[in-house]
């Protein structure tokens, strides 16, 4: 039957450029500001996210900025203007405060165009946990689902899509309030790999700490283990801050245990790759619960 209306999301989701057009999708994107230029956002400076990774790597510290509602109207006012419906999947609220932007945009909008259906989705999910919640989404809609089916769908999967992760150096954590100082400087000595997870308030919560990177690496399949609810067709998504040595480590450990399966793979984006880091790996997939 086909999609009976638009589908937004913002780039906090990390899904390629690719991904977007192939499937119709609207992104509206965050930003950050680096040695003084800002990028991404609506106007900035295009960096190759591989080139930002290697700015983390040499000591740059950016800085991200969030959508604001202005923009969020922006993209959401043409699309309403022209006849069409919206449906936007964003960023946690737990993590940044896109979602409220958008939810600020919808009621302005909804009070101008009355005629309009204007649903925001806040996913309390983050990098392509947000990401396979648009994948979920966009088949639902173009199975033909009414926008109020789709956005019923969406708020009741968003908390089976689980995120699995961990990170490489814990001072990324530490600059954002979620690791102390000497947790940092501790960890580091002893490489201590923090096993973390996305709550259901959106929220990044650590679960388990281990020694050494591949038992961080096991220890994300081992969670899967107890939280998957898989059919055939779900597919598992994997995001990772510029190490793919670790991704296809990952990923043959996930067919040891789950044979052979649909992956989609990129990057961390440089907004939640500012607060993660580089060797950031990240775990995504259907749960019975977070």
């Amino acid at each position: 039957m086909g999609r009976q209306f638009a589908l937004l999301t913002d780039s906090s989701s990390d899904l390629t450029e690719e991904y977007l057009t192939d499937h119709d999708l609207l992104c509206v994107n965050l930003g950050f500001m680096m040695n003084g230029t800002t990028y991404e956002g609506e106007d900035g400076a295009k960096m190759d996210v591989r080139d930002f990774y290697a700015s983390l790597r040499g000591g740059s510290m950016p800085t991200t900025f969030q959508v604001t509602p202005e923009q969020a109207k922006a993209h959401i006012e043409p699309i309403v203007s022209a006849g069409r419906d919206v449906l936007a999947v964003v960023f946690s609220s737990g993590l940044s405060g896109t979602a409220n932007s958008f939810v600020m945009a919808a009621k302005e909008l909804s009070e101008k165009y009355p005629e309009r259906k204007i649903f925001v989705v806040d996913s309390l999910c983050a990098s392509l946990g947000e990401g396979l919640l648009v994948d979920y989404v966009v088949k639902k809609a173009d199975s033909g689902a009414t926008i109020e089916e789709t956005r019923d769908f969406a708020e009741a999967l968003k908390l089976h899509i689980c995120h699995q992760f961990t990170v490489d150096n814990l001072f990324h954590l530490k600059r954002g309030g979620r690791v102390s100082a000497t947790t940092a400087v501790v960890g580091s000595i002893l490489k201590i790999k923090p096993v973390m997870h996305v709550d259901d308030a959106g929220h990044l919560i650590a679960i388990g700490k281990v020694i050494g990177r591949k038992k961080s690496i096991a220890a994300l399949v081992e969670q899967m283990e107890l939280l998957a609810d898989l059919s055939d067709d779900d597919p598992i998504f994997i995001s990772h801050g510029d190490c793919m040595e670790d991704v296809e480590y990952l990923i043959s450990l996930v067919k040891a245990k789950f044979g052979e399966r649909k992956f989609y793979v990129n990057y961390v984006g440089s907004v939640i790759g500012t607060h993660s880091g580089p060797g950031t790996l990240a775990l995504f997939f259907r749960g019975k619960r977070r």
